[in-house]
C-alpha cells in the first residue's frame, strides 16, 4: 500500500496534464508531493533522503517552470534526481561500501564481489535513465516526455529490479536458495 500511495503525485501529474496543461499538473506535483512528505512524516515518524532531495527538487524545478512559464525545468527534475542516485551508489562504490548492499544486506548473504557488480549495474542504469530523459525531453514532443516519465521509466525500472533479482538468485548460497529436505 505504501509503494501506491507514493505514486500519487505522479499520477495527479500525468490526469491534470492531459486534462488542463503542464503548469497546472506542475503545480500540483508540487503541492501533492509536499503533502505526500508530510504525511509520510506523520505516519511512519521518518522521511528518506530520496523523498526529501526529490521534493527540494520538485519544488525548485516546478517553481521555476511556474515562475518563467517554461516547461524546461521540470524535465532537468527528473534527470538530477537519477544522476544524484547515480552519484550517490558511484561514491559508496569508490569508499569500498556498495550502498546496494547497505540498503538489502540484512536480507541477503552474498559475497563482496557481487555487491560491487549490483550497485555498478544501478550506477549505469541512473546514468543512461537520466541521459534517455535528456534525450526525449528536448527531442521529442512534451506529450511523449509525459507519457515516458510516467510510464517508461517505471516499466524500465521494473524490468531492472527483476534482472537485479535474477542475478541475485544465481549468485545466493546454494544452502539458502533450496530448503533442505526434512526425513520421515
Amino acid at each position: 500500500m505504501k509503494h501506491f500511495f507514493d505514486f500519487i503525485p505522479l499520477i495527479i501529474f500525468f490526469v491534470l496534464y492531459k486534462t488542463q496543461d503542464i503548469y497546472v499538473a506542475t503545480w500540483a506535483l508540487i503541492v501533492t508531493t509536499i503533502i505526500h512528505m508530510m504525511v509520510t512524516w506523520i505516519r511512519y515518524n521518518k522521511v528518506d533522503k530520496i523523498q526529501i532531495i526529490t521534493t527540494v527538487l520538485v519544488t525548485v524545478f516546478g517553481g521555476l517552470t511556474l515562475f518563467f512559464q517554461d516547461d524546461s525545468f521540470i524535465k532537468w527534475k527528473v534527470t538530477i534526481i537519477y544522476a544524484l542516485c547515480a552519484g550517490g551508489l558511484l561514491i559508496s562504490q569508490f569508499m569500498g561500501k556498495p550502498l546496494i548492499k547497505s540498503m538489502l544486506g540484512q536480507e541477503l548473504t552474498l559475497s563482496n564481489e557481487v555487491w560491487r557488480n549490483i550497485n555498478f549495474a544501478w550506477i549505469i542504469f541512473f546514468y543512461v535513465m537520466a541521459i534517455v530523459n535528456i534525450y526525449i525531453a528536448y527531442t521529442l514532443p512534451l506529450d511523449v516526455w509525459v507519457n515516458f516519465k510516467v510510464f517508461g521509466f517505471f516499466f524500465l525500472t521494473l524490468i531492472y529490479i527483476f534482472a537485479t533479482g535474477v542475478y541475485i538468485y544465481s549468485h545466493m548460497p546454494k544452502d539458502t536458495v533450496l530448503p533442505k529436505k526434512r526425513k520421515k
